[in-house]
């Protein structure tokens, strides 16, 4: 009865690792480590950001058709050779005007990124190094602002100061303060408790040239990062209110703008607003992605 049972036992567990899982787990670890080697998304997000910017600053290499220029006999017309885009109801080239408004929205984005990134700098330093009274002040005034969403105080400042595509950077900036200042202002502080910038206070350095010398090199690292990250959110943001006749006003070709000139026209050409939005939401993943990847690369060096 014993030597039955044991026959019919199944295998012992030795504790070893059966040959095919371990080829299964071998080959998955060979495939991450192509990926790392190879970071397929990082790639295309930066070819992606290229195009674009070479498009932005040289729209003629593109396309020399005048994105405002309308033509009555070539109303609606889909893709084709001459207009590869096809054209709107007004017969105006949608290629064309993709190409050009790439210029509008990236120096939306990249306007209201610098006001950003300037105004949070300047905010975050302040409150890092001052006393507790300007700690304080600073603190509170960049909680209310928080408090509210970053469009809504766009709208309401656009609402005050008028439509424009000089008021909608300003207004896109100004928005987006509370994220840069925070972070400085964390930055900041944990400088200004590091080791050598005590030993340099006591060695009798300013508080000007302490935070020229030590504190701004230190606390502006992580600024470029959140700049990359936020410019996809003013693009959206700055395509948003353009889409509500806060922006550029026609005929200006502004990704936002166009898409609002077209929805009235998606059941029978789609194409006029299809593409402006893949260029719009291309642009968006790939610098978004830029900037994870680029904050994930800055938070393992310094963790």
């Amino acid at each position: 009865m014993t030597a039955l049972a044991s026959l019919s036992a199944p295998p012992a567990h030795d504790g070893a690792p059966h040959p095919g899982m371990a080829a299964g787990r071998a080959h998955r670890r060979a495939a991450r480590a192509r990926r790392r080697r190879f970071p397929v998304g990082l790639v295309a997000a930066a070819a992606t950001i290229v195009i674009v910017l070479v498009v932005a600053f040289f729209p003629a290499i593109f396309s020399v058709i005048d994105p405002t220029a309308t033509d009555l006999a070539a109303v609606g017309r889909p893709p084709s050779s001459a207009h590869p885009a096809g054209t709107d109801y007004l017969g105006r080239d949608v290629f064309s005007r993709i190409v050009y408004g790439a210029r509008y929205s990236l120096t939306i984005g990249l306007g209201a990124s610098a006001i950003s990134a300037v105004a949070g700098v300047i905010l975050g330093v302040v409150a890092g190094i001052g006393s507790h009274a300007m700690d304080t002040v600073v603190c509170r005034a960049i909680d209310i602002l928080a408090a509210f969403p970053g469009i809504l105080v766009a709208l309401v400042m656009i609402a005050l100061i008028g439509p424009g595509l000089t008021n909608l950077i300003v207004a896109l900036g100004v928005a987006h303060i509370p994220s840069y200042a925070r972070v400085v202002r964390a930055q900041t502080l944990q400088v200004v408790r590091s080791g050598y910038v005590e030993q340099a206070r006591l060695a009798g350095l300013t508080r000007p040239r302490l935070t020229l010398r030590h504190v701004l090199p230190n606390a502006l690292g992580v600024v470029p990062v959140l700049a990359t990250i936020g410019l996809g959110g003013a693009v959206v943001g700055a395509a948003a209110l353009s889409f509500i006749g806060m922006g550029p006003q026609p005929p200006t070709p502004e990704w936002g703008a166009i898409l609002a000139e077209s929805r009235a026209y998606l059941a029978t050409a789609w194409w006029t607003g299809v593409l402006p939005g893949v260029a719009l939401t291309a642009t968006v993943i790939a610098s978004t992605h830029l900037g994870r990847t680029w904050q994930a690369t800055y938070e393992r060096r310094n963790g």
